[in-house]
């Protein structure tokens, strides 16, 4: 029997075996379009000596793991969060699935090259980040002394950002704790944070490099729970009633279990 951390090391190195024999046949990357991603450019590095500290491919497979690994557990709060803001507002639930059944009526999956025409679920991911940023609390270490609302912060001082409290503030957003997709329909604010009162993500240079991974891993998900199931909450439990409780941390995650009625659809 294999187990489970020599087969994930043989995925890995896979992975970096394909990457590099692109790089050997001339691509110029293996990412999206032909580009470089992360792992052309640590194997870059890697054959170039160019560092004062040597890489090696256990580093590069431990890389790939983290970005995996954390974009998988953010994922899923993501979407159990989602789902529970969605059931919490049947309006907003019959509007995401009417959507998605639409765009895939007739199929019997969801197909992610037609991803891109659930607008409105976009819109519910965005809402959901607003309001449970996975990375609830941003860090950072200033480089230079710098006075901020008449406060001294000298160099090199560990900064830690409250995204989940920017999220939530009247000052930047109108009824901020009622969940509104709406709010960014014509609103052309995106994931990468240029704009501070909306950092899911993080912000500048050391934004997670997991973006696009990450809200695959929320939409697609998503996309077949609305397209295949109805739900409706178990007896005695109402909107008004059903609570989520997120655990504080670098990372949220969901304290309390949620429990929701899976029905198939009603036939065509």
């Amino acid at each position: 029997m294999v187990k489970v951390g020599q087969k994930t090391d043989e995925i890995m190195g896979d992975i970096i075996k394909e990457h590099r024999n692109n790089l050997g046949s001339g691509k110029t990357g293996s990412g999206e379009s032909g580009s470089e991603d992360i792992v052309d450019v640590l194997i870059k590095l890697k054959d170039s000596d160019s560092l004062p500290m040597s890489i090696t491919d256990d580093n590069i497979k431990a890389v790939i793991l983290d970005l995996f690994a954390g974009a998988v557990d953010t994922s899923k709060t993501t979407t159990v969060c989602a789902m529970v803001e969605m059931v919490k507002n049947p309006r907003v639930l019959a509007k995401a699935q009417a959507q998605v059944r639409e765009v895939f009526k007739g199929k019997e999956k969801v197909e992610e090259s037609d991803m891109e025409k659930l607008s409105y679920l976009n819109l519910v991911i965005k809402e959901t980040l607003r309001l449970h940023p996975p990375g609830s609390v941003i860090y950072r270490e200033n480089n230079k002394e710098s006075v901020i609302c008449g406060y001294t912060i000298p160099p090199r001082t560990r900064v830690l950002i409250n995204a989940w409290a920017i999220g939530r503030d009247p000052q930047y957003w109108e009824d901020p704790e009622s969940f509104k997709p709406e709010r960014f329909e014509n609103d052309p604010m995106d994931f990468t944070g240029n704009q501070f009162k909306y950092m899911p993500f993080g912000s500048g240079r050391r934004i997670c490099p997991g973006i696009s991974f990450g809200l695959a891993n929320v939409c697609t998900p998503l996309a077949h729970l609305l397209y295949h199931f109805d739900w409706e909450l178990p007896h005695g439990t109402t909107p008004h009633t059903l609570k989520l409780s997120e655990l504080p941390g670098l990372a949220i995650g969901v304290k309390n279990d949620i429990f929701f009625i899976a029905a198939p659809p009603p036939a065509a």
